[in-house]
């Protein structure tokens, strides 16, 4: 199931449950590795920037691919932290 799935590219919420230390591990490194391929989009973007001549098509796919990176890194985070009950 996509946490993606719900209207407009919203993430689902789902009821709050206890993950496993194998869970948050999982998450963990697929965190890693959304946070690797988001600071690997912004060299491009950066280096394309500078280019003469470059796409500017192309330059305004990888900015919505990294604002899609960003918005799964924060769901991703936000499961990792704790709610605190106030």
């Amino acid at each position: 199931m996509s946490r993606f799935a719900g209207p407009g590219g919203q993430p689902e919420s789902e009821p709050a449950v206890a993950m496993t230390k194998e869970e948050e591990r999982e998450l963990r490194e697929q965190l890693a590795r959304l946070q690797q391929e988001h600071r690997d989009l912004d060299a491009a973007i950066a280096a394309l920037a500078m280019s003469p001549g470059s796409d500017v098509i192309q330059v305004q796919r990888l900015k919505k691919r990294k604002l899609v990176l960003r918005d799964k890194i924060r769901v991703i985070e936000d499961q990792l932290t704790p709610d605190i009950i106030a």
